[in-house]
């Protein structure tokens, strides 16, 4: 299992944004879980997506997000 995931949507312009600035960091590639048809997904995630998640601590970043907070966040 990777260690981190990315909760989004279909056609997200912010879940793009959101790994322009993953990129921008060369944060480690996330797994993509799309939440799009998942009922319990949509209703956890639903109005917070993208939504980048530790599965090792279970700790979550909501957006917005910028590369200093990601980056603070992994420590």
């Amino acid at each position: 299992m990777p260690r981190y995931v990315l909760y989004q949507r279909d056609d997200c312009h912010l879940c793009d944004q959101a790994l322009a600035v993953l990129a921008s960091i060369r944060f480690p590639e996330p797994e993509s879980v799309f939440i799009d048809g998942d009922v319990a997904l949509e209703d956890t995630y639903g109005t917070r997506v993208p939504v980048l998640r530790d599965s090792r601590d279970g700790r979550e970043l909501d957006w917005p997000f910028d590369a200093g907070q990601v980056l603070a966040w992994m420590r």
